[in-house]
This record gives structure tokens, sequence and C-alpha cells, in this order.
């Protein structure tokens, strides 16, 4: 799906999984480490320079604080610094929204989680960003990732709240430029049709202007059984035992698609062997929606990544939905399905979606437009 303009409503998607994932993302920032969340320092070399992070995280995190409360008013309450107090700005510039003083305290109502961005003004640096983004990720449900433009006119990744990635580590492209994580990730046509306009769709985005599009890719999940008997033999690795229970739907990082986390191969998505256990009822659609802003003081880009799992099997019972996801699946070029990884799918997914479809048309048979 194409780029489109993202309505301000829009930013940020919360629903009814909202304290589910938290408990996942905050067991992934726990466990994982930098390889949750992390920002960079400035960067200067005789080639570049690019600000770190830091003041793009800290911007972000008071944007949110001032975004929620109005777009999620019953999900989220703030207090605001006293008056009289000097708020928290970036170049002299506040962090308030209108003429208010900055949030000081934010809290999200369904989880209890209580966060004082007061902390930030104690802290500078890498300190101060990497707080700011764990604050982010207990807030919402996207992922995030921070693009601040070089002196090379380039956008580099320097920071990121990247909890529930699924498919990728950040620790394989933090520090990139753009056009380098997705030629590294070994993003179909990319240099062919996507490298040029995306370089200069960045350097031209306006602050008031945000945007959207969607994306979507299928992932095996271990069965429940799988989960919760485990393994004749007791394991040994009690941080995978404590995932699989809190993460069974395999949100934060897809081991039966692409196995083990630490262990996967840049660029070489789903490289797990085929499941024992891969049928229609283990598989999953994974859609994100991304979202591009560009936030006003610090002029970094925020990309925001909510991703969305639905079980195959209860897609595949909505009328018309199995036939045109096999055709959608079908249609991808080559390398297109080698990036998807429908070689490790395709035949029983696809046997499945059929049969699906079939049914649906026995029972539909005779009805006509628009029914």
């Amino acid at each position: 799906m194409g780029i489109r303009t993202m309505p301000w409503s829009e930013w940020i998607e919360l629903d009814s999984t909202y304290p589910h994932w938290q408990h996942v993302r905050k067991f992934r920032v726990r466990t994982r480490g930098h390889d949750a969340v992390r920002v960079l320092p400035a960067r200067e070399d005789e080639s570049v320079k690019v600000q770190g992070g830091a003041w793009a995280a800290k911007e972000l995190v008071y944007e949110l604080a001032e975004y929620l409360p109005r777009r999620y008013p019953s999900s989220f309450r703030v207090t605001r610094f006293p008056n009289g107090v000097p708020g928290p700005s970036i170049g002299g510039v506040s962090l308030a929204w209108g003429q208010q003083q900055p949030v000081q305290i934010i809290e999200a109502v369904e989880t209890g989680g209580k966060f004082d961005l007061g902390v930030l003004e104690g802290m500078n640096g890498v300190e101060m960003g990497e707080e700011a983004m764990r604050i982010t990720a207990g807030l919402i449900q996207e992922d995030v990732a921070l693009m601040i433009e070089g002196t090379d006119g380039k956008y580099y990744f320097q920071g990121g709240a990247i909890c529930i990635p699924g498919f990728w580590r950040m620790r394989d492209k933090i520090g990139m430029t753009l056009d380098d994580i997705h030629i590294s990730g070994n993003v179909p046509r990319f240099k062919e049709k996507l490298q040029m306009s995306m370089e200069k769709f960045f350097r031209r985005m306006p602050v008031d202007k945000p945007v959207i599009r969607n994306n979507y890719f299928m992932q095996v999940c271990k069965p429940s059984s799988h989960v919760s008997d485990g393994d004749d033999e007791a394991r040994l690795d009690v941080e995978e035992e404590c995932a699989s229970d809190i993460d069974p739907e395999e949100l934060g990082w897809s081991e039966s698609t692409n196995g083990p986390e630490d262990e996967f191969l840049h660029g070489h998505g789903h490289g797990a062997l085929p499941a024992p256990y891969l049928a229609p009822s283990t598989l999953r659609l994974r859609s994100e929606r991304q979202t591009l802003r560009r936030l006003p003081r610090t002029g970094a880009i925020v990309f925001g990544i909510r991703t969305y799992l639905f079980k195959i099997e209860e897609l595949a019972r909505e009328r018309g939905v199995a036939d045109r996801l096999a055709s959608a699946i079908r249609s991808w070029p080559n390398d297109v399905g080698v990036y998807k990884g429908r070689k490790m799918y395709g035949d029983i997914l696809l046997n499945y979606l059929d049969e699906c479809a079939a049914r649906e048309g026995v029972q539909e048979e005779g009805l006509r437009y628009p029914y």
C-alpha cells in the first residue's frame, strides 16, 4: 500500500490489547537492554556530522505527553509543572502545547504506569535520551525510530524504542543511513525504485504533513500446547521459558520464523527450518502500520511502527478474505516472495486458503453482487 497523508487522530493507536502488549514490551526492555532501547551520541568524523538522538527523544516523549491525554482522555492523566517554575524546553522553546506548563507526570490508567518526565531534567546526553525512550516504550504500543539528518543530507537512525520488531534487530541497523538500512536488509527493488525518492521525501517532509503506510508479512507461532507443556527435558534457558509464557504469539521476536534472536543473520529473514508445527492454526498475518512525522523543535523524523497480529484461521472466516489473500500471495514477484519467506509456508497456507475459498463458493453459489 502506498503512502498517504495521516490524520493527526491516527498518529498513535491504542486498543484492547494495550495491557498485554505493555506486559510484553516491559519484559523486552528489561531483558534485551540496548536491543530494545538505545540512543546514540553525536557522530562527528571527517565525512559527516550527525546530532545524537537524545534531544529528539526528549522532544518525542513530551509530544506524546500532550497528545495522548487529548486523543485518549479516559486512558491518560497528566500533572503539569507548577506555574512560576521554569518548564523544560529545547532551544528556549517550551515543550508544552499552547500556553500551559509542560507535562511533569503522565499516568496510563489501564496499567497504572506512572511516568515522571521531570527526571529528565537531571540527566544529559545518552542517559537522558534513553530514559525518555523507556518512558515512550511504556506509554504506547508503537515502536519508534528517530531519524536525524546529517551534514551529508542523509538521514541516520540515531535512537529507538524497538520492543516488538519480530523480524529485525535494532543492533543491526542503529547508526545506519536510511538507504543502508534498506539495502543491507535486502529490501527488494529499493535501489532501483525507492532510494532516491525516499531520500528526497525525508529531506522535504514538512512538520504539518505526517504520512502513513501499511505492509504485511506472514509468521509462524508455536501452538499453545507446545508453549505450555514445554519439552520433555527441563530448559536451562530460564529467560527463553519466560519469554514463551509472556509472549506466546512471538510478538517480540519471531523465533519460529527467524530462529533464535541472538543467532539471526541480518538481511536473511525467514531463516529458521520449517517448524514441525507449521499449520494453518500456527500461521499469523503480521501487519505493520507505519507513520512518519517531523518533530517541530529538533527536526528529527519519528518513524512509528504499530504492529497487528491476526490468526489466519480467523481471517479466513471473513467473506472473501481467503480468496483475496491467496491471490495477493501468488501475485508477489519472486524477489518479493523470497523476502517475505513464501517458500517456508506457501504450500500449507495457499492450500488452506484455497480450501476455504472453495467452501465459501459452494455456500454462496447462486448469490450475485451485491448479495
